[in-house]
């Protein structure tokens, strides 16, 4: 009796459990001294340890340039740790992020540009900005329009073809056609007629006619003979 291999599959599952027993150890943060490793603005949680540029990237709403314009407008180096500013630095910074538009960035880096319902220019971040959105599209599935329709069906709103995108369900493949065997490559198979025809001549003998079926008495004649 020879030794039995392993199936690839096999091999597969024991290199999972290997490297889950081997987990790899937790990554600890350096701590740098008179710097916090955790600042809260904006109702978010933002690392000290990073730059303040960078930091403030994790904010829902800002993007690169208003984050440099921020930090223009709030007189703050965007090399500085977020750590390591001081109370009034961060009030002043969050003061910027909220009202941008009072410290003289312009209103085309705002995202929240003649608001449909106040007319105003605005900048929302973190829940502000999620409410507002949600509430657009609300709005659009209350009056019926093209864009909220298309949000009601779960379907893509902005013209992307939906093809060979955004399918859900099961997977539809191409079905090979069965060849008969004996029949020359790339013969479609007969259909069940046609195999049903010939395998009713394949019972028959050759040269023999068909027998035919006896057709059944009429009913009237075995009247007849009840009332003789």
């Amino acid at each position: 009796m020879g030794v039995r291999r392993p199936k690839p599959e096999e091999k597969r599952e024991e290199a999972k459990k290997d490297a889950s027993k081997e987990k790899k150890p937790e990554k600890k943060r350096k701590m740098i001294e008179g710097v916090r490793g955790i600042v809260r603005i904006a109702e978010i949680d933002l690392d000290g340890n990073k730059k303040t540029r960078n930091a403030i990237l994790g904010i829902k709403g800002i993007g690169k340039s208003l984050a440099n314009g921020i930090l223009t407008a709030s007189n703050l180096d965007s090399e500085a740790l977020l750590g390591s500013l001081t109370e009034e630095q961060i009030h002043k910074l969050e003061e910027v992020i909220k009202n941008p538009s009072n410290y003289g960035i312009p209103y085309h880096m705002l995202n929240r540009r003649l608001d449909p319902f106040t007319r105003e220019n605005r900048h929302l971040v973190s829940s502000e900005l999620r409410l507002a959105v949600k509430s657009d599209i609300d709005f659009m599935k209350k009056i019926r329009c093209y864009k909220g329709i298309r949000h009601e069906l779960g379907l893509p709103v902005r013209g992307q073809r939906t093809r060979s995108s955004f399918r859900t369900g099961m997977i539809v493949g191409v079905a090979k056609v069965k060849q008969r065997p004996g029949a020359a490559p790339g013969a479609p198979a007969p259909s069940g007629k046609a195999e049903a025809k010939a395998e009713g001549k394949a019972e028959t003998k050759p040269g023999a006619a068909p027998a035919k079926a006896a057709a059944p008495a009429p009913a009237k004649a075995e009247k007849k003979e009840e009332k003789k």
